[in-house]
């Protein structure tokens, strides 16, 4: 029997996605090599968005037409009834920690240590589809997270809906990282964290994070808009000041640090004037890797309601603008590196590519083994901002 996964999304359904394939293949499952020799389908949606929702039923609605006999199992964040899933769903929160099974087909590990959200922000239906908080119990991540680097991984992901909400048996967030540190500089090893909701956990993360160089140098800070207006409008638990706290912050500990943000253009009600402020934050923090993308409508949200629509061409443009800005910072910030020695995961056994800590493209014409750490020195820079250099001998 062979089983095909089809994966829409964030790095939590890439994590459960890879979990739930160690898991079949330890019952027998092969993975289909296409659709054509798939016995079942497992789609693993995503409804952030109505357009990414739509993504999902589209692909759904052409394995129905061409594969009519081929059950189909819906799960993720996704509108079940909206695509009639063949089979009933098998949502299982705590999926990609529960069983023994080790995926082994990625170069990274993407650990899950965090499911659902607390938060009732007005423009995301996320909540409705993974509920209220919930962590994996701090010893169980601890002992997966040994697993992974016993199978070879030299990168650990972690993973969650709302990083920051993490707390189990007393521990938080920043004591989760310190463990997960220590573990992994024991293996020569390294870890690379979410996205981070500013706040005091996300202030005592960042620390926890410089004070170990097993810790990828990377933050990526839920941002959206740089107007505290449109944030309350969002209903985000945050403002503006508590961004430029937290970016100020991480790159004060860790000054060659990346740090990343989404940011949204139209939302309803944001004035041109508003925009102009989301735009001078981008200008004046270090930005280097930003994710813009205009508002959409999302059915079942409090935001579709909202009066005052922004034109769909009046978001793009915002938007358009904003990742011309991005994509300068992005440029600006790979230019640090040159003459710098950067160290990345190899994802292939054909050529020396993969991600530095700070979360920049970076490859070397020297092949090295796949999964294993290699440091690169810098030696070019791409238009793109990905960096090219020479392999150090370890």
């Amino acid at each position: 029997m062979k089983v095909c996964f089809e994966t829409f999304g964030c790095r939590l359904n890439k994590a459960e996605a890879l979990q739930q394939e160690a898991d079949f293949v330890a019952r027998g499952w092969e993975i289909a090599d296409g659709h054509s020799d798939a016995n079942l389908f497992i789609v693993r949606g995503c409804s952030v968005t109505a357009r990414a929702q739509r993504d999902c039923e589209r692909l759904i609605d052409h394995l129905k037409r061409h594969y009519p006999n081929t059950p189909i199992r819906v799960e993720g964040c996704m509108e079940k009834k909206a695509v009639r899933s063949t089979l009933p769903t098998n949502p299982d929160r705590q999926a990609a920690n529960a069983s023994d099974a080790i995926p082994t087909r990625t170069a990274r590990a993407y650990l899950k240590v965090q499911d659902g959200c607390a938060g009732k922000c007005t423009f995301c239906i996320v909540p409705q589809f993974r509920g209220p908080s919930v962590s994996v119990p701090f010893q169980d991540i601890l002992d997966r997270t040994r697993r992974f680097i016993d199978a070879g991984y030299r990168e650990i992901v972690v993973t969650g809906c709302n990083l920051t909400l993490y707390a189990s048996e007393g521990k938080r967030l920043p004591d989760l990282v310190a463990a997960l540190a220590n573990a992994a500089a024991d293996a020569s090893a390294r870890v690379r964290i979410g996205s981070l909701e500013p706040g005091d956990c996300a202030l005592e993360t960042v620390r926890a994070m410089s004070e170990s160089t097993a810790v990828c140098r990377f933050v990526h800070v839920a941002t959206q808009s740089g107007s505290n207006r449109i944030l309350q409008a969002m209903n985000r638990k945050y403002d503006v000041e508590d961004v430029n706290q937290l970016v100020e912050t991480a790159v004060a500990a860790m000054p060659l640090a990346g740090v990343g943000c989404d940011l949204m253009t139209g939302f309803p009600g944001e004035s041109e004037l508003e925009f102009r402020a989301t735009r001078g934050m981008l200008k004046r923090l270090p930005f280097s890797n930003v994710h813009v993308f205009p508002y959409s409508e999302r059915p079942g949200t409090i935001a579709a309601g909202l009066p005052c629509s922004i034109a769909k061409a009046v978001r793009s443009s915002r938007a358009h603008r904003l990742a011309g800005i991005a994509k300068e910072l992005r440029l600006k910030f790979a230019k640090r590196f040159i003459g710098r020695t950067v160290d990345i995961v190899v994802e292939s056994d054909d050529k020396c590519v993969g991600w530095t800590g700070e979360y920049l493209r970076c490859s070397s014409v020297s092949p090295v083994k796949r999964k294993s750490l290699a440091k690169i020195f810098v030696t070019k820079i791409h238009r793109d901002a990905s960096l090219e250099g020479r392999l150090v001998p370890s």
